[in-house]
């Protein structure tokens, strides 16, 4: 699902990485990366909540971005131990997540594969969950309705689910829409579209909060559009936080 084993071949409609493990003995599983080719488009919104107005154009570059989110596996296989509220699920999304232990994963991530693997921008998370280059407008990441695409409030029954088992978006990237909210790497402004350079932004003045995107399986069909932003609170203890890898081309 989420990962391959060494010298597994990644079969998809748009280019990938598939980052084989260093140390076959290991048994290191690696994460499935689906290609996002850069470009334009209008992100926000004029007609929603404040902190998503206004809506403004965006130019970035291209990179990569999870198929799924991370899950309680590589999370496991990289860190040795599992913070998981709902453990039992290894390809669950893994939550109950600091900042700073997202960083320290990041960093043993990126010692084991010698890629430089790190959290998407806002920007960029908004512009994959809508589908890139090849959106078809979507409200939810891959459909207008939001059962087909979604673990939330209505479905979930109170709980996290296997990635994956919803269907993709139009770039063929799963759960962008729901299971957990997914951590960015911008600090939250809820003034920052009003000042938002036009290409590759992302907001670097630090703040209280981190933005965090997609919604949850606590969250109703309000917080998860793709416009839809949130303030990351520091201490994610209420298991429906997790996060997403992104890479540079």
């Amino acid at each position: 699902m989420q990962y391959i084993l060494s010298f597994a071949v990644c079969i998809l409609s748009v280019p990938c990485i598939a980052q084989n493990a260093k140390d076959s003995s290991s048994n290191f599983i690696a994460p499935i990366m689906i290609f996002v080719e850069g470009g334009s488009f209008e992100m926000g919104s004029n007609d929603s909540l404040q902190n998503e107005r206004p809506a403004h154009e965006v130019l970035l570059n291209s990179f990569y971005i999870g198929k799924y989110e991370v899950t309680q596996a590589l999370w496991q296989a990289v860190m040795g131990s599992n913070p998981s509220g709902f453990k039992g699920c290894d390809e669950c999304p893994v939550e109950e997540l600091t900042w700073e232990s997202i960083q320290e994963f990041l960093g043993k991530l990126n010692k084991q594969t010698g890629k430089q693997y790190r959290l998407p921008t806002e920007a960029e998370w908004e512009y994959a969950a809508r589908g890139g280059s090849i959106s078809k407008g979507y409200i939810y990441s891959g459909s207008n309705n939001i059962s087909e695409v979604a673990w939330y409030k209505i479905n979930a029954d109170n709980k996290t689910h296997p990635v994956g088992l919803k269907k993709p978006n139009e770039l063929g990237i799963h759960d962008m829409t729901g299971n957990v909210w997914e951590l960015c790497s911008d600090w939250y402004d809820k003034n920052y579209y009003n000042k938002s350079p036009k290409s590759n932004p992302q907001n670097i003045k630090k703040s209280s909060y981190r933005v965090a995107r997609g919604g949850s399986w606590r969250s109703m069909e309000l917080r998860c559009y793709n416009k839809a932003r949130n303030r990351n609170i520091k201490d994610h203890h209420i298991a429906n936080g997790g996060f997403r890898l992104a890479l540079d081309q």
